[in-house]
């Protein structure tokens, strides 16, 4: 449908097109007669092994200087853990978050008297538990924080530094189980009526009709649309580090094949920043505080997040499989997504009403 709107557009000029600059790969004047200034030689750097570091090289290596200039018990095999990470090739969160947890616990047995780590008991960590729960930290946050913590544990005792007898009974701490916030079909109209531009009708209505994650739409380039297929490839989740694929309805469809009209056609992402960026996540979330605020439901606390809680809703709410709302939603396992079953499921309440209905007309009679 929109597919063919584009193809016809497209005839009047080269809208689906991205020209390879030439240039950005050769240091000399791609039309010059003369070889030697068409392919001038190669770096001597270069030639001799010398590269330069990627970006998860630079990342890996600032984080074992951060760990070289600390004075805590454990030191190097703090070290040695954190590069256990980067070769099992977790994600940058993943590792910051380990390295966070141990770090502050190491810190924490160092102030109560631990000059090592082979001395640790049960009970230390109890006391950590206790320390971060009087500073006022979350119960979600503190379980994310005995995770990393027991990681780090598990990898010293397979390196023999400390005793399995840590792992066998584990702290847990009980999360109140919070249902997700979902933004009611009136306010929905409401925010999408104060859209008035181009880019952020296509870029709030794919959120709200995909279920992406911001992260993974902001990553989204060219070449992972299909207008004909109306979907979006997710090649690998910022989350969860596995792919999937999305699909989008006609009305953001339609309001995609307006944008694509008019964005910078050579440009690598779908929505793009200054010097051929992804438009950054701050960006976004201005935007869509922006409209919130002006359709006047500032004081309701929606965010952006809220528009996949909404896509998960309304689709349960439409009777799709919950099974196949896992895989739209790329939760690794069903727990994840009976979450939204809890917040609004149109079959419960009919279910609800047609047996109350029968209750009150027994009553009657």
């Amino acid at each position: 449908m929109q597919y063919q709107k584009f193809l016809e557009k497209s005839d009047k000029g080269d809208f689906g097109s991205y020209p390879l600059n030439f240039h950005s790969y050769f240091k000399g004047d791609l039309f010059s007669n003369d070889l030697q200034t068409k392919f001038p030689p190669a770096n001597p750097d270069y030639e001799s092994g010398a590269r330069i570091p990627n970006q998860r090289e630079r990342y890996r290596t600032r984080l074992v200087g951060e760990i070289s200039g600390l004075r805590v018990p454990g030191q190097d095999h703090l070290k040695s853990y954190i590069l256990h990470k980067f070769r099992n090739n977790c994600k940058r969160n993943t590792i910051r978050g380990a390295l966070t947890s141990a770090v502050k616990f190491l810190k924490f047995i160092q102030i109560h008297g631990h000059s090592g780590l082979e001395t640790l008991r049960r009970s230390d960590i109890e006391a950590f538990v206790e320390f971060e729960q009087d500073r006022g930290l979350s119960a979600g946050t503190l379980c994310t924080r005995l995770v990393c913590l027991y990681a780090f544990i598990r990898f010293l005792a397979d390196e023999g530094v400390m005793s399995r007898e840590l792992l066998k009974r584990k702290i847990h701490i009980k999360q109140p189980t919070r249902l997700p916030k979902s933004i009611e079909p009136d306010d929905e109209d409401r925010i999408l009526a104060q859209i008035d531009k181009v880019r952020d009708k296509a870029m709030i209505l794919l959120l709200l009709r995909t279920g992406m994650r911001i992260g993974e739409l902001l990553k989204t380039e060219m070449e992972d649309i299909s207008l004909e297929g109306q979907l979006i490839r997710i090649y690998e989740s910022e989350k969860t580090g596995t792919g999937r694929v999305v699909f989008f309805s006609n009305d953001a469809a339609e309001a995609l094949y307006h944008w694509l009209m008019k964005r910078d056609h050579w440009k690598k992402y779908l929505f793009h920043g200054p010097r051929d960026k992804a438009i950054s996540y701050t960006a976004v979330w201005k935007i869509f505080k922006a409209y919130v605020d002006k359709a006047g439901l500032s004081h309701k606390g929606i965010t952006l997040h809220c528009l996949r809680h909404t896509y998960a809703t309304n689709l349960l709410n439409a009777r799709i499989p919950i099974e196949v709302l896992r895989d739209l939603l790329g939760h690794k396992n069903l727990e994840q997504t009976r979450r939204y079953a809890n917040l609004t499921d149109v079959t419960r309440k009919e279910e609800y009403f047609r047996a109350m209905a029968i209750i009150e007309g027994s009553k009657n009679k």
